[in-house]
């Protein structure tokens, strides 16, 4: 299954805990800044992005539910 958010990780608190949570799960996770995509589980490829504004996750494979619960959090409130 396949989950698409907008989030936003706007502090290095964040960043630490995203990569936490979505390192639980053995699916292939993603995000998407512009034309930058980088492994949502690499804390160093989180840095390496924009953070001053939302960013695109992606995540594909098992447990998708449990964690859409997860990083209901981080989720940006922007339209």
């Amino acid at each position: 299954m396949k989950l698409q958010k907008q989030i936003i990780l706007d502090n290095v608190d964040k960043v630490k805990a995203f990569v936490m949570t979505v390192s639980k799960y053995p699916g292939d996770a993603t995000l998407v800044s512009g034309r930058y995509v980088v492994d949502a589980k690499s804390i160093m490829g989180i840095f390496s992005l924009a953070l001053n504004k939302p960013v695109e996750f992606t995540y594909e494979g098992e447990l998708t539910a449990e964690l859409a619960k997860e990083v209901q959090v981080y989720e940006s409130q922007e339209v």
